[in-house]
């Protein structure tokens, strides 16, 4: 070969193109999403992630592009992986948009610590959500002003009322169709029954401490249970409510939205929040909402026990934590488990009771 021959088969291997193929995205099989840390993510004491960190061996730190210095997603060798809400539904949003990632068959379990009904259960005890319902959007009137025959001051939008729906669309702003103003997020039934099926049996903790306050709880056999897996609904609301009035406005509120299918249980600050999001993620085909679960478990009941005042129990979810994070991950890990050994299955055609 001449020299000139040479130059130009070099010059034609540096222009010519180059195929090149971008790296298959991560699919995770699982995502359990939790709120909160505190501290580091294991080897201290636990939040609502610990747990499911350090038992489902969610070892490698996975980097999301845009999110927080502080990392927000583990994964195990399985595909299981771990969200810590770090930023709330921001990092729901971060995650879905970072092209890495592929989520279409990704199962979700929405998991966390609450307030809890005691008419319905105790404090241990986890509830697998069939609707989360939004206690944000409404109308309120100080109680001390409402019409004698109202129970409490607070109604949905468009409705003239306590404990009625809607009638008219055009009480809030653009909206044009009463059934926009719906406060449920329907969950896929089936699966969360599925769900239930499989952890119903899962041994749950208890506490000597905890036990010992139920005793307090006198006319509320469910309060007085040691902790249990249910099915049960999800109120979210950002505001910290308490007491009986309210626990009364919040088992009338999930009853009216899911038209007396639903038993309100579990109540919180961000469960609204998020699967508001997940609706959103979902019309835009960044993940299947069929495949969403929640998964709630009490550290603290949402009312003082007969004759305590209110100020003393407000805000009391500490000696009951510990117990709540235990039993979300212990009744959470029969799920996740399954999912993983019958992923073949599972990938195209999602799990049902029905």
């Amino acid at each position: 070969m001449t020299m000139k021959h040479a130059l130009a088969a070099c010059l034609f291997l540096l222009t010519a193109p180059v195929a090149w193929s971008a790296p298959a995205p991560l699919a995770p099989r699982v995502i359990v999403v939790a709120g909160w840390e505190n501290g580091a993510d294991t080897g201290d004491a636990p939040g609502e992630y610990q747990d499911w960190v350090e038992r489902e061996h969610l070892d490698t730190v996975v980097p999301v592009r845009g999110g927080p210095d502080k990392p927000i997603l583990r994964r195990n060798a399985e595909g299981v992986y771990g969200l810590v809400l770090r930023n709330g539904a921001t990092d729901l949003m971060t995650l879905a948009l970072d092209p890495r990632f592929d989520l279409r068959r990704t199962y979700w379990i929405f998991t966390g610590i609450s307030g809890v009904d005691p008419n319905v259960a105790s404090v241990g005890s986890v509830a697998w959500a069939r609707w989360v319902v939004d206690g944000d959007a409404m109308r309120e009137v100080d109680d001390r002003d409402i019409p004698k025959d109202w129970p409490y001051g607070l109604y949905a939008i468009g409705a003239d009322r306590p404990n009625a729906l809607p009638v008219d669309a055009n009480h809030y702003g653009s909206v044009t169709d009463v059934a926009q103003l719906t406060r449920a997020y329907p969950l896929n039934q089936g699966l969360a029954r599925w769900a239930f099926a499989l952890s119903r049996q899962a041994a749950m903790v208890d506490d000597p401490a905890i036990a010992a306050r139920r005793a307090a709880w006198k006319g509320f056999p469910n309060a007085q249970k040691a902790p249990f897996v249910m099915m049960g609904e999800t109120l979210g609301a950002r505001r910290y409510w308490h007491g009986a009035s309210r626990n009364r406005w919040a088992e009338d509120w999930v009853r009216l939205w899911t038209r007396n299918q639903g038993t309100f249980v579990m109540t919180n600050e961000e469960s609204q929040t998020n699967q508001g999001e997940m609706r959103l993620l979902a019309s835009r085909g960044f993940i299947d909402a069929d495949r969403v679960m929640v998964l709630r478990s009490a550290s603290n009941f949402d009312m003082p026990p007969p004759g305590v005042p209110i100020t003393r129990s407000m805000g009391d979810e500490g000696p009951g934590q510990n117990v709540a994070f235990d039993n979300n991950e212990r009744a959470g890990a029969p799920v996740v488990q399954a999912l993983i050994a019958y992923w073949p299955r599972y990938r195209d055609h999602i799990p049902t009771a029905d």
